[in-house]
């Protein structure tokens, strides 16, 4: 067996374990049906206003029926959590996976963490080596579900990428998102996806922006390796506090972004809320 042979078997046996952890099936979803649940899950999740639906049933029925990743997690017989995404760039080489959720009642499941195993065993089957996809750097449990448990590293920052957002998960501020890179046949990504994350160094790192009393403070430091905090709750501090919330906003941007937009490189997230980068200057 060739070696990238062995890597989808190893792939495909790494989805499965995670499925059977989180007690759901993967599959793929193409009758119009299963769209149909898929688009009222996400409607659930998302709680968006008319016109502002994360994915329509329409696009969904497009990506799979033209070769992209539309897949469901299942319960039983119900749809607990779904993801959709299309070919990207780099040409033969990459999927970008537009949107993913999990409902209410599973979440604490690893439901998504299955979900995003299966989706690396589907790309990988089909000659893929990367997939994209972009979150708000803001949000921590999400951060450390794609750097830490996933292995995915942030390749650009970009400020209000979306525009306003009409949601009950998003505010009406600048969407600002990081673009993340997940190296499918990459050492880390094979470790995080076989249950054994890396954990980045951080011995030498010093704090660039941290979190004091809730509000962000930035102190410059001539470190190689900086740590850029993010707010506890996010999302909680938007209907507390708008105006700190957007405060932690621009600190995360013109701290982390300018970092990214320099060449560094972030390297992990730590469970206590920080980014760990890496200053190639230094």
């Amino acid at each position: 067996m060739s070696a990238e042979a062995a890597l989808v078997e190893t792939a495909k046996r790494d989805a499965l374990a995670a499925a059977h952890a989180a007690g759901v099936e993967i599959a793929e979803l193409a009758e119009l049906s299963d769209l149909q649940r898929a688009f009222r899950l996400f409607q659930d999740i998302w709680l968006p206003k008319p016109g502002s639906e994360p994915i329509t049933v329409e696009l969904m029925r497009v990506l799979e029926h033209t070769g992209g990743y539309v897949a469901g997690a299942f319960s039983a017989d119900e749809l607990v959590g779904a993801g959709a995404g299309f070919l990207a760039a780099p040409i033969g080489r990459g999927l970008h996976s537009h949107v993913a959720g999990v409902a209410g009642q599973a979440q604490g499941r690893s439901v998504g963490y299955a979900l995003k195993l299966h989706q690396r065993a589907w790309a990988l089957v089909r000659g893929l080596d990367v997939v994209s996809w972009t979150f708000d750097p803001l949000v921590r449990r999400n951060a450390f579900f794609n750097l830490a448990k996933l292995g995915a590293l942030p390749a650009e920052y970009l400020p209000d990428f979306y525009g306003p957002m009409a949601d009950e998960i998003n505010d009406a501020g600048p969407s600002d998102r990081v673009l993340l890179s997940w190296r499918l046949t990459g050492p880390a990504v094979a470790a995080a996806c076989a249950g054994r994350p890396l954990t980045p160094d951080i011995t030498t790192a010093e704090p660039l922006l941290s979190d004091v009393d809730g509000r962000p403070v930035r102190r410059e430091t001539g470190a190689g390796t900086v740590l850029v905090a993010v707010p506890a709750d996010i999302e909680t501090l938007r209907g507390k506090d708008p105006v700190l919330a957007v405060e932690w906003r621009f600190a995360v941007r013109d701290t982390l972004g300018e970092l990214l937009d320099a060449g560094a490189t972030v390297t992990g997230f730590l469970r206590s809320g920080s980014y760990v980068v890496s200053r190639p200057d230094r």
